[in-house]
């Protein structure tokens, strides 16, 4: 039973695992975040401009009769009606599509940090052999040829 805990723990306090619980608890942290964003930022305007609309709210009844005169996603979901709120899974695209725009810009840093430096000649072609020598080489060490600079 011992071996078993002992390997237990060397599995979970590996490097990876570790990071990996990191990355999914500030994940899920920046999604709540997008989604306040959305919901509180982003959608009442855009609500606003289109007539007063509440995207949250937004639904199909598939019983009108019992959601007869109901406004709201919430009343209508008290009936037990069955709903289809299109409004919310409007607010959930915007949302993904947020979060995929952030993460693409953060991939796009990670990998503009990976790249290479531009390489410098070290060397350039006798002008008589054409074989390559150092840039401060004034003679060819392999046709002795006089170099420019």
């Amino acid at each position: 039973m011992s071996k078993m805990l002992k390997e237990f723990k060397e599995f979970a306090m590996r490097g990876n695992v570790v990071d990996l619980a990191v990355g999914i608890i500030i994940g899920a942290a920046f999604g709540r975040i997008v989604t306040s964003i959305v919901n509180d930022i982003i959608m009442p305007p855009i609500g606003k401009l289109m007539g007063n609309v509440n995207f949250s709210d937004l639904f199909v009844s598939l019983d009108p009769e019992k959601t007869r005169g109901i406004a709201s996603l919430a009343q209508a979901r008290a009936t037990g009606a069955a709903v289809i709120a299109y409004g919310q899974f409007i607010n959930t695209i915007i949302d993904f599509v947020i979060v995929a725009f952030a993460i693409f810009l953060l991939i796009k840093g990670i990998n503009s940090l990976k790249r290479p430096a531009p390489v410098t000649p070290t060397t350039k072609p006798c002008s008589y052999c054409l074989l390559d020598v150092p840039l401060k080489a004034t003679r060819c060490p392999h046709c002795t040829s006089e170099l420019t600079a």
